[in-house]
């Protein structure tokens, strides 16, 4: 996703940075020079204490504390990432294709990293059954996490950014800050409003791993995210895996949707129905029955056919002319 335009873009203050695998900026308004400079630096570095306790791309971080204890014992973690990992888990004993233990399916394909393969059938289901949320134990008391299975493992990827991009938020508005935006790549949290009461967000043709846009959209919703097929990727003997692991199958999920963008109030939320509506087989029927969650949608299908959901026509404008917006 890009901004586009919003009152006036010379007025924000943006810094560029790198993490969570993506290229992080960050923008502030109405602050001097020299003190956005500073609050965007304390930004970027909540970013990265998160991130230092959610990952699974290194060897040390709180959740992998659990992830290394699996079979073994229960491990005890800060009050953060606990709430955030019980939040995970029981959205995804819910079965709805988000799954906060699918860890080991992810190790196996690895796509997006050097190592990325096309795994074996039989390691496939090898995996699928560490793959396991409804046998994970959850102590409140002692807020501990214990997963049964050695091998079974945590991957907080499918969530986390939205908990990162409203903590930074929230930390902005703490100190007083009116109006922000926090852009991790397919992920975008606003603070406030601008002037003329809209954001302007352009969406990514997600059937190209380029940065061309297919849609223009007017916005007042504080997150927008996007998941889709062309984020990461793994090309093998002329076939295209995204990273969207069905964690049922043990592959790529297979629909005919490419994208699907949630608008909405938290980044959080809008992490957890994106992935909702693109496993979805009747994703505007579940948009009609959470709509006290998501605010609007957007879904591209591999046909280029353009789904349009609680976005009034005027605030919406077709860039692609190879895309086609249906009723």
């Amino acid at each position: 996703m890009q901004i586009l335009g919003h009152r006036s873009m010379n007025d924000f203050l943006s810094q560029k940075y790198r993490g969570l695998g993506t290229v992080i900026e960050l923008s502030l308004l109405d602050v001097e020079n020299s003190e956005t400079t500073v609050r965007l630096d304390q930004a970027y570095r909540k970013i990265v204490h998160y991130e230092d306790l959610f990952t699974v791309n290194r060897a040390l971080s709180e959740l992998m504390t659990v992830n290394q204890a699996a079979g073994v014992k229960a491990v005890a973690l800060s009050e953060e990432v606990y709430d955030l990992t019980k939040k995970a888990i029981q959205v995804s004993q819910k079965h709805f294709g988000f799954n906060a233990s699918i860890g080991p399916l992810v190790s196996l394909w690895h796509i997006g990293f050097a190592d990325a393969r096309v795994p074996s059938e039989q390691e496939i289901q090898k995996m699928i059954g560490m793959v396991s949320p409804d046998d994970i134990v959850l102590d409140d008391q002692q807020k501990t996490v214990f997963l049964p299975q050695k091998g079974m493992s945590l991957d907080l990827g499918g969530i986390a950014k939205g908990y990162i991009a409203d903590k930074v938020v929230e930390f902005w508005k703490e100190i007083g800050l009116s109006t922000g935006i926090v852009n991790l790549g397919g992920n975008i949290r606003f603070l406030g409003r601008p002037l003329k009461g809209y954001w302007r967000v352009g969406i990514r043709n997600p059937l190209t791993h380029g940065s061309s846009l297919v849609l223009q959209v007017l916005t007042a919703s504080t997150s927008v995210v996007t998941s889709g097929i062309d984020q990461r990727y793994l090309e093998r003997d002329g076939k295209s895996y995204h990273h969207i692991l069905n964690p049922e199958t043990g592959y790529p999920h297979v629909n005919n949707l490419a994208s699907v963008t949630i608008f909405s109030e938290k980044s959080l939320d809008g992490e957890i129905e994106a992935k909702r509506l693109f496993f979805s087989k009747e994703p505007e029927k579940v948009f009609a029955k959470r709509q006290h969650v998501i605010q609007a949608a957007v879904l591209i299908t591999k046909d280029k056919e353009i789904k349009i959901l609680g976005l009034k026509p005027k605030d919406v404008r077709l860039i692609d002319k190879h895309f086609k917006i249906i009723n």
